[in-house]
């Protein structure tokens, strides 16, 4: 048994009828935008952005602010 022309279309009837059309056409915005974000995140090269190291930030200040702390 395969599933023919008229059994998907009855459920596309169904999934407008229960949805809506305005539903939908954001659903299928909001999954276009993901789409052009990732492509975009896959486009840029991961080597111009420097991460940043936290730790070292931190102990940085916190030998600024008490420097005769031991």
């Amino acid at each position: 048994m395969s599933i023919g022309f008229w059994q998907i279309a009855i459920v596309v009837i169904l999934v407008v009828l229960l949805f809506g059309r305005g539903k939908i056409s954001s659903l299928m915005g909001d999954v276009a935008k993901g789409i052009k974000s990732f492509k975009k995140g896959m486009a840029t090269d991961p080597g111009d952005e420097k991460p940043k190291n936290i730790s070292e930030n931190t102990e940085d200040n916190n030998n600024q602010d008490s420097p005769n702390k031991e």
